[in-house]
């Protein structure tokens, strides 16, 4: 059996964990290594999986790795893609891809160069229920869309995602590419026109925004619109939603998410919690990395989907800023 020798870029982003759980479960995968320039972030996992540890991501790259997973702050994901590009390492990039449309442009073309493949972590294309609707959609089943209404309303993460130098934006950038990667998947189209609104409503200490609405026009005529805000409190049964209604000329579909789940109420939690029973979207979303990697076929979500993803979320901060739609 081939073997993927993987090593992990930063645990700065939760997701971290998500990727070192689903490669371990993988026995085609070896874990080389994980580097983080806090120490602390990682002892623990380095330890309880003998992996060696890296203080600085370029000394992991240079050992005989196949791929890597960056999970660093959104600031750092170009330097880290284009150094394993470099490197020559396939890479698995958390979202967004990149903070401005030149930066992921170099991102791209840094992986293309260099013959590498570059796939951006959307791994709500691996939810039951966004696969189950994708196939009713291209059977037909509701005629041609006509409009999509989504929302991915989380709770504020807090800790570098609020700091904009790290993140590059608030709720309206973090929360608009996972949805939004949705529709330009459903649609098949690309977005030419935005139109936004963003404001800090729920957590007036912020710096960045915590709400915001996204409006946007496809070329194929398509309309979508989007609620991104951190509205969820700190109660909520889990950490957000992931929801789109899907219209069609024949009929619609409505998706949630994350429906697969049973209602947990403990008094020693001290609150309702959501235990969610339904497939592990991370899990197929690593998989589908690993087996396109190992069979010699492309990612099954590209650099580029990235790109057209965070390029709206960019975008909306622009019509925040003139109060007008903004062209793509």
């Amino acid at each position: 059996m081939k073997t993927l020798k993987v090593g992990l870029i930063s645990f700065a982003h939760g997701h971290a964990y998500s990727y070192l759980n689903s490669f371990l479960a993988l026995p085609e995968v070896e874990i080389a290594g994980i580097a983080d320039e806090v120490r602390s972030r990682v002892e623990a996992v380095g330890s309880a999986h003998g992996i060696p540890l890296y203080d600085d991501y370029r000394e992991l790259l240079k050992t005989d790795i196949d791929a890597v997973a960056i999970c660093s702050e959104n600031a750092k994901h170009a330097e880290h893609v284009i150094a394993a590009a470099a490197a020559g390492k396939h890479v698995i990039c958390e979202k967004p891809l990149g903070l401005s449309v030149e930066e992921m442009e170099r991102m791209i073309e840094a992986c293309r160069a260099s013959g590498v493949q570059l796939m951006t972590a959307f791994p709500c294309r691996y939810l039951a229920a966004v696969v189950n609707a994708k196939k009713a959609v291209d059977a037909g089943e509701i005629g041609d869309i006509v409009a999509i209404k989504g929302t991915n309303r989380g709770s504020m993460p807090g800790q570098w995602f609020v700091e904009p130098h790290l993140s590059g934006g608030g709720a309206l950038l973090d929360h608009t590419v996972h949805v939004m990667d949705l529709m330009n998947w459903f649609t098949g189209s690309k977005v030419t026109e935005v139109y936004a609104y963003a404001a800090t409503l729920f957590h007036e200490e912020l710096k960045v925004d915590d709400a915001g609405m996204i409006h946007v026009r496809f070329a194929n005529g398509v309309f979508g619109v989007l609620d991104t805000s951190w509205s969820r409190p700190k109660s909520f049964p889990t950490w957000g939603d992931v929801t789109m209604e899907i219209i069609g000329t024949k009929g619609q579909l409505y998706i949630d998410s994350f429906a697969q789940s049973n209602e947990v109420y403990s008094d020693a939690a001290g609150k309702g919690a959501w235990s969610f029973w339904g497939d592990n979207m991370d899990h197929y979303m690593v998989k589908g990395f690993v087996d396109a990697l190992l069979s010699g076929k492309p990612v099954p979500i590209t650099g580029t989907d990235g790109l057209r993803s965070a390029e709206v979320a960019l975008a909306g901060y622009k019509s925040v800023q003139s109060g007008q739609p903004v062209a793509i």
